[in-house]
């Protein structure tokens, strides 16, 4: 039964219609909550920055397609190779994002799982004028931010730019990172603090510093978002 169950999930078929239904989903979600913006023109703020490299947490992330609000915004978002990535993959891809398969193995062992392409990759499209978006986590350690993608802001010379996004209704799993679901007909808040800057010759010290900062800096993100809603974030319980 487990057997046939794995081969099923595997279909391309299967995996296609469930990446279809997601994107809808997400669209649904989106059209129904309506959003708040945490500062009000982080647009504005945002905009001369571009391109820029979009950091959030694993677990919070279903919404995050949804912050390119203009067709002229071009983005690409790092997703694994894993057989559970092809949901993914195909959800994104509908909802107008391109895609950069690989790892983003945070501890800069980026050999592993296709990383050290999927690294290169990353740096040609901010070169190109693309944003691109990746979860900060360390693989399977939820809350605590990688140096990967510091390193990518050094190699790229772009800005970070970490948010948070929430909304009222969802439900939270209870797996390694707080999966949250986020449900239609509610409110939401999107929060951008502010940028990250990595200087070209960084050393390790202060590549530490700013891996800190940037994680300081998304859980008051996400804490603010939740907050804003009235709801406990999911480092809240």
């Amino acid at each position: 039964m487990k057997k046939l169950l794995r081969n099923t999930l595997r279909s391309s078929f299967v995996q296609r219609a469930v990446g279809f239904l997601a994107a809808e989903y997400l669209r649904l979600v989106w059209r129904t909550n309506t959003f708040t913006f945490d500062p009000p023109d982080v647009y504005d703020i945002v905009e001369p920055q571009i391109p820029a490299i979009f950091a959030f947490w694993h677990g919070q992330h279903f919404l995050t397609p949804f912050i390119k609000n203009k067709d002229s915004y071009r983005a690409k978002v790092l997703i694994s190779r894993h057989r559970d990535g092809e949901f993914n993959a195909i959800a994104v891809e509908r909802l107008g994002i391109g895609l950069i398969r690989g790892s983003g193995d945070h501890g800069g062992a980026f050999h592993r799982k296709g990383g050290v392409g999927a690294f290169r990759e990353m740096v040609h499209t901010l070169q190109d004028g693309c944003n691109v978006a990746l979860t900060a986590d360390v693989p399977k350690r939820s809350r605590v931010a990688g140096l990967g993608i510091i390193m990518l802001a050094r190699e790229s010379g772009r800005p970070i730019m970490p948010f948070a996004m929430a909304t009222s209704r969802f439900i939270r799993l209870k797996n390694w990172d707080r999966t949250t679901i986020n449900l239609p007909f509610g409110r939401g808040a999107l929060v951008g603090i502010k940028e990250i800057h990595v200087p070209p010759d960084a050393d390790a010290a202060t590549m530490e510093a700013l891996r800190l900062e940037l994680e300081e800096t998304l859980n008051e993100a996400t804490r603010r978002a939740y907050a804003k809603l009235g709801r406990p974030g999911p480092q809240d319980g």
